[in-house]
């Protein structure tokens, strides 16, 4: 979290789906994030993961993560329920309700296999502490139409570190990043690239930085991106099942990315420094 925090970025998200939060007991959940305040020290805000399939007891982690002083939430749509778009918007307004911290959405429907449609996100936009959503639908016709459809100030950010730029481009206010938690200074660097309107200099680190965006998902998140994590150092290699080590040709391929674009050689002089 230091190592993020001095790369320049702008807000912590521990235990987001990438940080492995359904492995977690409530009482590791709550350590994370404990952590995570005592590291920014009002340096950057945090936002907690509170999110699931039994809405009772996604709130009652809500509130925890609140009376902590977490600066807000990111609620990832109910899993496996599949519940119906009322449902939904049932569901994240009783969060809303239990709480007064802001609340981003997150839409990940390749893994929860249940979408939040725009029409739903414009609805959830019209409550006060419902700030924004995370959309990693992967669908750009959809992210659009959440764009056009939801009011100027509400927050959309990509979920996918690849779509960052194109949905800079169509209004979106920047990133929870994967990718961040090996290069965050460079995923930071892009994300203030594409805000700041550069888009031909973030189309050139979007292509230097690709091969990485890309090998993060050659097997399941964050396994590979823990896998390139531990190549550099950063981190031990250690799952939780049912995740388990990405294969061994997968391996040597995140490996070849990461000398590919001279991050083993960074972590080297890192170490003789």
């Amino acid at each position: 979290m230091r190592r993020q925090i001095a790369a320049g970025i702008n807000f912590l998200v521990p235990c987001g789906t990438t940080g492995e939060s359904p492995t977690l007991s409530h009482e590791e959940h709550l350590r994370v994030v404990a952590i995570a305040l005592e590291e920014a020290k009002g340096k950057v805000p945090v936002l907690a993961g509170a999110g699931g399939y039994d809405t009772h007891t996604v709130i009652e982690m809500a509130r925890a993560l609140e009376a902590m002083g977490a600066d807000g939430i990111l609620s990832v749509t109910p899993y496996y329920n599949k519940p119906t778009q009322e449902g939904l918007y049932q569901h994240f307004k009783a969060i809303a309700s239990a709480i007064s911290l802001p609340i981003i959405l997150y839409n990940v429907p390749p893994r929860t296999n249940v979408n939040i449609d725009p029409a739903t996100v414009r609805r959830l936009a019209e409550i006060e502490n419902i700030i924004g959503v995370k959309e990693a639908s992967g669908n750009i016709s959809q992210i659009t139409q959440v764009v056009q459809q939801v009011p100027e100030d509400f927050i959309v950010l990509s979920g996918d570190d690849a779509l960052t730029l194109p949905l800079a481009a169509m209004g979106g206010r920047g990133i929870i990043s994967v990718a961040s938690n090996a290069i965050p200074a460079e995923m930071t660097r892009l994300a203030q690239l594409c805000l700041s309107g550069d888009f031909a200099g973030a189309r050139t680190m979007q292509r230097k930085w690709f091969p990485l965006l890309e090998v993060n998902f050659i097997e399941t998140n964050p396994a590979p991106v823990k896998a390139a994590m531990a190549e550099m150092g950063l981190l031990e290699l250690v799952f939780r099942l049912p995740l388990v080590t990405p294969r061994a040709e997968n391996l040597a391929k995140i490996r070849a990315v990461l000398e590919s674009l001279a991050l083993l050689e960074k972590v080297h002089v890192a170490n003789r420094s």
